[in-house]
């Protein structure tokens, strides 16, 4: 196996800086499915663990988050240098999930011997990334879910996560989330995240629809929440359903094999003006952007921020036709036309009005992937200013 750090799960760009310079953030570090590990690798012995729900396998356990700067120069991206994550205290922050609650699946890892791995109530899966005019950072994380606040030098300062029955929250971290959070589908939590010019409110998608009331319910519903959110309070102001498109309109995944609803992710957002967003919906091969407008007809009743509601958003998601409001979305851009972009595009940054940089997530090259970013001209710009 040979292993190669991913900067593919969340790119940024900040106000100010010169063009083309990029920020850009891995997830957890390296993991892979037991599956393909048996059947690249032919680990035989972990053959037990295909039983295990979500399991997951990690070679380096001590190869954890980490920011990239990054520069674009033509065709050209550089790696201007490496921020790993730190804790307060000065540690390095692990990539190992955290503790589970009675709200709270928590994905179960283990090492190349097949032993269990401890879980790390400080551990971030980091996916969407926002950089700050301070020279500091938020950060989207799955596991939590949470968002997290980081320091010019990456170390966490504030971290913002919800607090459920039976959970191992540390005494003194705050519960700034709402409960609701915590019913993310397991490995499918905070993956989109962008903010205002002004930096007051924070824009933040899960990258599936919640498990709530239960798992059936993530896979049947065709929309995902999408939160505006107060950046000095984690307030959520607004919520939005954000709708899906059918799983047979990602003709490049269909191609490949079977193709459910619930393989479908949002993977990115990109503020472009006031109450207007870039998202980036994706399978694995076919990557779709959509325009969407924040109108306040489509903010959604507060009973749905709330977990005790019934039926759940989530359920009444799965109709034909929603009984909620649901955002317009406005086609800007599908790989489907372009068969020479490759998969998994997790990334996506501005890089002026009219053009767009993407980039895939490597996984650490665990089954021998390669990073690789992309730039999109578009027709028209996006927004007012580059």
């Amino acid at each position: 196996m040979t292993l190669r750090y991913g900067f593919g799960s969340g790119l940024t760009t900040r106000a100010g800086d010169a063009p083309g310079h990029v920020w850009a953030i891995g997830d957890r570090g390296p993991n892979i499915k037991v599956r393909d590990l048996i059947s690249q690798y032919g680990l035989n012995q972990l053959t037990p663990l295909l039983s295990v729900s979500g399991a997951k396998i990690m070679p380096r356990p001590d190869i954890g988050p980490t920011l990239a700067e990054l520069r674009v120069e033509g065709n050209v991206v550089t790696l201007v240098r490496m921020v790993p994550l730190t804790t307060a205290s000065g540690h390095p922050v692990s990539g190992l999930a955290n503790p589970g609650s009675e709200d709270l699946m928590s994905e179960p890892v283990f090492d190349l011997a097949g032993a269990p791995i401890a879980a790390d109530p400080d551990g971030l899966d980091t996916e969407g990334l926002v950089a700050l005019s301070d020279g500091g950072f938020w950060v989207g994380d799955e596991f939590g879910p949470s968002l997290v606040r980081l320091d010019a030098d990456g170390m966490v300062i504030r971290r913002l996560l919800p607090r459920t029955p039976g959970t191992s929250l540390p005494a003194d971290v705050p519960a700034d989330l709402l409960p609701i959070a915590a019913k993310r589908q397991l490995n499918r939590g905070f993956e989109a995240l962008t903010i205002s010019a002004d930096e007051r409110w924070l824009f933040l998608a899960f990258q599936s629809p919640l498990a709530h009331p239960d798992e059936e319910a993530h896979e049947q519903a065709r929309h995902v929440r999408l939160w505006r959110m107060d950046a000095d309070t984690g307030r959520v102001a607004a919520q939005y359903a954000y709708p899906l498109d059918p799983p047979g309109s990602f003709a490049r995944d269909c191609a490949l094999g079977t193709f459910e609803r619930r393989d479908i992710k949002v993977s990115e957002l990109l503020w472009v003006g006031p109450d207007t967003l870039l998202v980036l919906e994706r399978g694995s091969a076919t990557t779709k952007i959509y325009r969407c407008a924040l109108a306040p007809e489509a903010v959604l009743a507060d009973g749905h921020l709330d977990a005790a509601s019934r039926p759940t958003l989530e359920e009444l998601s799965a109709a034909d036709e929603p009984v909620f409001p649901v955002l317009a979305k406005t086609l800007v851009f599908t790989s489907d036309d372009f068969p020479e972009l490759g998969a998994d595009m997790e990334g996506m940054a501005l890089l002026s009005s009219t053009e767009l940089l993407l980039v895939s997530d490597n996984d650490f090259g665990v089954t021998g992937a390669a990073t690789q970013f992309w730039r999109i001209r578009l027709p028209t710009p996006l927004s007012a200013k580059a």
